[in-house]
């Protein structure tokens, strides 16, 4: 028996799922609210697990995080004022097999005062944990920032 197109051991195609089109990325973003953000500092990389707010009002396509709580070395800070473009995974696996994924990238900021009240919402609709929006002071400490996103992709299996 001959084994067909894609059938080889080392054919890995059918687990790399299939590109996923703009609508289902937007989709994905908007129900997840968890994800991991990527930063670099000084060529070194750094993936943090964060809560997120997805927004695409008006044709802007924006992700804002909220840095809770401060590590002693405030880490995560001094990545994000040395990263002018990150990047950010979110993904959703089921229980029998099927996964999406989309990776966004983009330039990334600290919000103004200005900004609060959009990146408020957006993460209220859908981050993992909105609470921690009530304990924050935008105009004392904006430790809210914004992935203004530039460009998306993802892939799936076995998800519509």
């Amino acid at each position: 028996m001959t084994a067909g197109a894609g059938d080889s051991p080392e054919d890995f195609s059918a687990l790399q799922g299939r590109a996923m089109g703009r609508d289902g990325i937007e989709q994905l973003l908007g129900e997840r609210g968890i994800g991991v953000l990527s930063l670099a500092a000084d060529g070194t990389p750094y993936g943090i697990p964060m809560s997120f707010g997805y927004d695409s009002e008006d044709g802007d396509h924006r992700l804002f995080t909220l840095f809770a709580g401060h590590s002693e070395e405030g880490r995560k800070v001094r990545y994000a004022e040395q990263s002018e473009v990150a990047s950010f995974l979110t993904f959703d696996v089921d229980d029998d097999g099927g996964w999406r994924s989309a990776i966004v990238s983009g330039a990334f900021e600290r919000i103004t005062p200005d900004e609060w009240e959009t990146a408020r919402e957006a993460m209220a609709d859908n981050a993992y944990r909105p609470q921690l929006l009530t304990n924050t002071n935008v105009q004392e400490d904006p430790r809210v920032w914004m992935l203004d996103i530039e460009e998306m992709a993802g892939r799936a299996i076995g998800q519509a």
